[in-house]
């Protein structure tokens, strides 16, 4: 029970809070529509999810965009069993430890074992950080951004005393922007503590959101491994060096124009599959929350198996939905990882000008891809719960954030700025072990130092990517509970009134709802 006096509602008939007398928690089965607003409709209380959250006319929505991602899965396969053949066949020259090598001119069997640390490392701090959140709601909140400040400038002054003011300077930019995070709107900090002490007690109510995150993680931290060799592979079979015995392999020859278009296919599908995977477990953590949200508190009780379920809709009618709106995000990834080693190569030639204009677009190439996430996150909400296209989708997520206000939003904002600083937390070490190695194990192949740009660059995105898609589980909790509380706060009410009076305390706005009357 809470400590506080119940607040003070406004009465029924009060504009602020339209509720529905005539419409009691037994939902209507039938589903209203608006032809500018999208669906207003409530779930239907049954055992069967399908029935639950009904599909108008099932069909394979977007299914052009799940055509062209299995064409993108069908080019990753062939190059890597191009790449990885020529490393099998080479591996004798490439040394099968970190000294060794025979190969002193690109990355090498020691670059594969660097990055075999990486994805254990970013595994386990991934895993650490659910526990976290899980017995420490709050201090998980305040923890993530005080520890990414310390980090992010500790890391960016080693930085300066190495003389890697490239990275120097971009850490130290993060770290003023979270510091910037957690005193301009601290005051919203119980509220997000609020809201994610629901999401976690969701999380033990359906242990099933745990069993599809720890499922997602497995999924992302394989295929970074095999992204990992991939891209190590490229380098031995098309580095037009006069010493690569890789070339003679089959495959083509060697030359520079084909390792630069390898790598940019590489890149751009290893990017485009781990957006999939994590979109997909995204999609099924949501249906899990909306079962919840809207069904568990009914008579007829929670549809069962909402995991599987939601599961096999995010896998047919909904995929072509999620490989639409995770082919954005990762051109934006891929325009980013130009920008970064555009930046280490202009530092290195000394080109102060070069590195600040790279700066300055990398941040506004960054708050795009900023955007567009937050934004796919809600739409996919849609998607799940509705089985709705990614254009739909993307108007009612629109409609959302226009009647709600920006303000209902920047309440959610608060949780997602702590998960993506642990992302950053873990990348930052991430990236510190990976120009540690290169520095104390001095491959060959860096003698110059001119591949701790891109290694460096490949651990920091690899390593948060791996971060996110475990964080899924909390992020796609909170906005789905968003959504649905936005449309329907008087379900929570009836069903948590000790929860919801501890939001209203925060945020009154929540009794303003989006009805059909907009």
């Amino acid at each position: 029970m809470s400590d506080y006096p119940p607040p003070n509602y406004p009465p029924p008939n009060h504009p602020q809070y339209q509720q529905q007398q005539d419409e009691t928690y037994h939902v209507r089965p039938d589903m209203e529509r608006q032809q500018d607003f999208g669906y207003y409709e409530k779930p239907t209380p049954s055992q069967n999810f399908d029935d639950s959250f009904k599909v108008e006319k099932p069909k394979f929505n977007d299914w052009p965009f799940a055509i062209f991602f299995w064409l993108v899965v069908a080019g990753f396969i062939a190059v890597a069993g191009i790449t990885l053949n020529a490393l099998r066949s080479t591996y004798g020259f490439q040394g099968g430890s970190i000294y060794g090598s025979g190969n002193t001119f690109t990355l090498n069997t020691n670059t594969i074992i660097l990055f075999a640390f990486i994805i254990v490392m970013a595994f386990i701090l991934s895993a650490a950080i659910i526990v976290f959140a899980r017995l420490a709601p709050k201090a998980f909140i305040v923890t993530g951004v005080i520890l990414n400040v310390v980090l992010g400038i500790g890391t960016a002054i080693f930085y300066f005393v190495e003389k890697y003011y490239s990275a120097a300077i971009v850490f130290l930019i993060f770290a003023l922007f979270g510091a910037w995070c957690y005193g301009s709107p601290r005051h919203r900090i119980p509220l997000s503590a609020t809201i994610l002490t629901i999401v976690i007690d969701v999380m033990k109510m359906y242990p099933s959101t745990l069993i599809a995150s720890f499922i997602g993680l497995i999924f992302s931290a394989a295929f970074s491994a095999l992204f990992s060799i991939v891209i190590v592979a490229t380098y031995v079979k098309y580095d037009p060096n006069s010493n690569n015995e890789a070339c003679s392999v089959g495959g083509g020859s060697c030359s520079k124009g084909k390792l630069i278009g390898v790598l940019v296919f590489v890149f751009f599908a290893g990017y485009y599959i781990s957006e999939v995977i994590r979109n997909v477990i995204h999609v099924v953590i949501a249906g899990i929350y909306g079962t919840w949200y809207y069904l568990a508190n009914s008579d007829q009780g929670a549809p069962k198996h909402p995991a599987l379920s939601s599961l096999k809709r995010a896998l047919t009618y909904c995929f072509g939905s999620i490989t639409f709106g995770s082919l954005i995000v990762s051109l934006i990834q891929l325009l980013r990882q130009f920008i970064s080693i555009l930046r280490s190569n202009f530092a290195a030639d000394g080109n102060g000008w070069g590195v600040c204009g790279m700066i300055i677009l990398d941040f506004f190439v960054g708050f795009i891809d900023w955007l567009v996430r937050y934004f796919n996150k809600y739409a996919y909400c849609y998607v799940a719960l509705y089985g709705k296209s990614y254009i739909k989708s993307a108007k009612d997520t629109f409609d959302l954030i226009r009647f709600k206000g920006m303000d209902a939003l920047i309440n959610d904002m608060f949780i997602n700025t702590a998960l993506n600083l642990y992302s950053l937390f873990v990348a930052y070490l991430v990236a510190l072990l990976a120009y540690l190695y290169l520095k104390f194990t001095k491959p060959e192949y860096n003698s110059g130092g001119a591949f701790y740009a891109p290694v460096i660059a490949f651990a920091f995105l690899i390593a948060g990517q791996i971060n996110r898609i475990s964080l899924t589980v909390i992020e796609s909790g909170t906005a789905t509970f968003f959504v649905a509380l936005a449309k329907d706060p008087e379900i929570f009410q009836m069903t948590n009134r000790n929860r919801f009076d501890d939001i209203f305390r925060n945020y009154p706005q929540v009794l303003e709802k989006i009805t059909s009357d907009h």
